[in-house]
């Protein structure tokens, strides 16, 4: 079955420990109802650098990724529609850059 990359951009810093355990609990849930299709849940990352052959920016580009997931799907329409129940992107905060995995090997 393909596999999927999820970029995830933007999202919000929880204020609170209650928003934080909020925030968590409502992931844990999106990923729980996924099931099976959770290859890998990932991690949100840092910021990243861009590298060229000329130049390496610090800042992360235009749209940074603030995180990534690897799934499972039948299709990239499925794939799309497991990512459209991502907190960040229900609640508006953020979006995912969803990318079919091609194994080489």
């Amino acid at each position: 079955m393909p596999e999927y990359v999820f970029a995830y951009h933007g999202g919000k810093t929880p204020e609170t420990q209650e928003e934080g355990a909020k925030a968590m609990a409502a992931w844990e849930a999106w990923f729980q109802d996924m099931g099976d299709a959770v290859v890998n849940p990932g991690n949100p990352v840092g910021m990243s650098k861009t590298v060229t052959a000329t130049a390496v920016e610090d800042h992360g580009g235009a749209n940074p990724i603030s995180g990534f997931s690897i799934v499972t799907a039948d299709t990239m329409e499925g794939a799309v529609g497991l990512a459209k129940g991502c907190p960040m992107v229900v609640d508006g905060s953020g979006s995912i850059e969803v990318a079919e995995i091609h194994n080489l090997m």
